[in-house]
C-alpha cells in the first residue's frame, strides 16, 4: 500500500497529509508548512480497535478513524517533495503497523485554497471498525486499554486538548470523554 500511494502522489509536487488525531499533536516528521483544513464527507471517530498502538491483542484499544459521512475539521501539513519519500515510510511505520486503514487522497479546503492531501480512513467493512459501543464499553476501554504508545484515554483526551488548541470544537469527542472513569479525570 505504500508503493501504491508513493505512486498515486506521484512526486511531482510537495505532499500533503491530512491530520485529525494525533498526527495534529504529535506528527513526528518535518514538515514546511500547516494549516487548518475542513474535509467534507468523512468525520472523526474513535471506532477502531487497536492492538498495538493503544492497546494489546487481550485488551483492544481504540484509535480514530475517518469515517465516511459528515464533516472534519483537522490540519493539513505540506511536506517538501524531496522529503515525501521518507516521511511517508515513517509515518507508515506508526499508522500502518497492521496495514488498518484505507490510505486516500481527500479534498482538504484551507485558509488558501484547496489542496489533495494523505489521509487515514476506515471502512465500516473492516474487522477493526467497532461498530456501536455502550457507554460501559467506553469506560472499560478508558479505564484499562494501553499499548506501546499509551492509553486510549491519555490519546484521545490529548487528542482534545490540541484539537481546542486550534479552535475545533468536537462535540462528539467531548460526549465520548465524559464516559471515562472518574480516576482518570476529566
Amino acid at each position: 500500500m505504500l508503493a501504491a500511494t508513493l505512486t498515486q502522489w506521484g512526486g511531482h509536487g510537495d505532499l500533503w497529509i491530512f491530520g485529525y488525531a494525533s498526527l495534529i499533536w504529535r506528527p513526528d516528521f518535518d514538515f514546511e508548512e500547516r494549516r487548518p483544513a475542513h474535509v467534507r464527507g468523512w468525520h472523526r471517530a474513535l471506532k477502531m480497535w487497536s492492538r498495538v498502538n493503544r492497546g494489546t491483542p487481550e485488551q483492544p484499544g481504540l484509535v480514530f478513524g475517518l469515517l465516511t459521512g459528515g464533516s472534519c475539521h483537522g490540519v493539513v501539513f505540506r511536506v517538501h517533495r524531496q522529503q515525501a519519500p521518507a516521511v511517508l515510510a515513517t509515518l507508515w511505520e506508526r499508522e500502518m503497523p497492521t496495514g488498518v486503514y484505507d490510505p486516500r487522497w481527500l479534498r482538504c479546503e484551507t485558509p488558501h485554497g484547496p489542496v489533495s492531501a494523505l489521509a487515514f480512513t476506515l471502512s465500516r467493512r473492516s474487522p477493526n471498525y467497532t461498530g456501536a459501543l455502550s457507554p460501559e464499553q467506553y469506560r472499560q476501554i478508558f479505564a484499562q486499554a494501553c499499548g506501546r504508545y499509551g492509553s486510549t484515554h491519555d490519546y484521545a483526551h490529548q487528542t482534545y486538548v490540541s484539537l481546542q488548541a486550534h479552535g475545533i470544537h468536537d462535540r462528539a469527542l467531548e460526549q465520548l470523554l465524559a464516559h471515562a472513569p472518574a480516576r482518570l479525570g476529566r
